[in-house]
């Protein structure tokens, strides 16, 4: 199984340094982020499972990077705090924090901690962050509505804002054919024009990033005179 990706982000070197040295011998991967900019730049890149969160940090603090982040994912996040006011923690929890540490700690109980959450977003070993009806999955391609990410077979894919929604659409009515027209009123949210060969270039661009063999897809299929469709199974 490949090494769970955990994000921490303290201002202090010497805490993710310790983190870093605990998780790595839990069979892990560790991003490092000093603020909260930094943690929201990190997400745009990386696959992360987990966030180890600090409160108290300069140009954004864990309060404001965890507002942005439960806006569009939801990660599970454990805050760290040096203060131990109950305000801090209910405060943390109330904008979506899943758990809660007051500085100083027990590094081992923080690892337990770690596992935990995991264990609650991992279903079957497939990453599920949210709801079972904001995954929508064929043959090993998934959608995360929540997350706005695709993978195949375990693998990320990145898809354009088209791209993704184009694929939505189809996922979310597997076995049903959609005419170009369809599908292009209801993406870019306009009259389609029937000589306008974009749908199509924006379903090849997907063939090519979810297909192994696009010419002979597994999954994304034309129904030659009327559109496409993604299989039900």
């Amino acid at each position: 199984m490949a090494a769970h990706h955990i994000l921490v982000v303290d201002d202090e070197p010497e805490i993710r340094e310790a983190l870093v040295i605990y998780l790595k011998s839990d069979d892990v991967d560790v991003f490092e982020a000093s603020n909260g900019v930094e943690a929201l730049e990190i997400l745009e890149k990386e696959t992360i499972h987990l966030i180890i969160m600090d409160i108290m940090m300069p140009q954004m603090d864990g309060i404001k990077a965890t507002f942005k982040i439960r806006e569009t994912q939801n990660i599970p996040i454990i805050m760290l705090s040096a203060k131990s006011e109950a305000n801090d923690k209910i405060l943390g929890l109330n904008i979506g924090a899943d758990d809660y540490m007051t500085k100083p700690f027990e590094p081992l109980e923080l690892i337990a901690r770690v596992r935990s959450q995991l264990r609650r977003f991992t279903n079957l070993g497939s990453f599920r962050m949210i709801e079972s009806e904001d995954i929508l999955e064929v043959k090993g391609l998934i959608l995360n509505k929540t997350t706005k990410t695709v993978e195949v077979d375990g693998e990320d894919v990145r898809l354009t804002p088209k791209e993704y929604k184009i694929l939505e659409l189809l996922m979310e009515n597997k076995g049903r054919v959609f005419s170009i027209d369809e599908i292009y009123e209801k993406v870019w949210n306009e009259p389609s024009f029937a000589s306008d060969n974009t749908v199509a270039v924006h379903v090849r661009n997907i063939r090519e990033k979810i297909e192994i063999n696009p010419k002979d897809p597994k999954y994304l299929k034309v129904v030659w005179g009327i559109g496409y469709k993604i299989e039900k199974k």
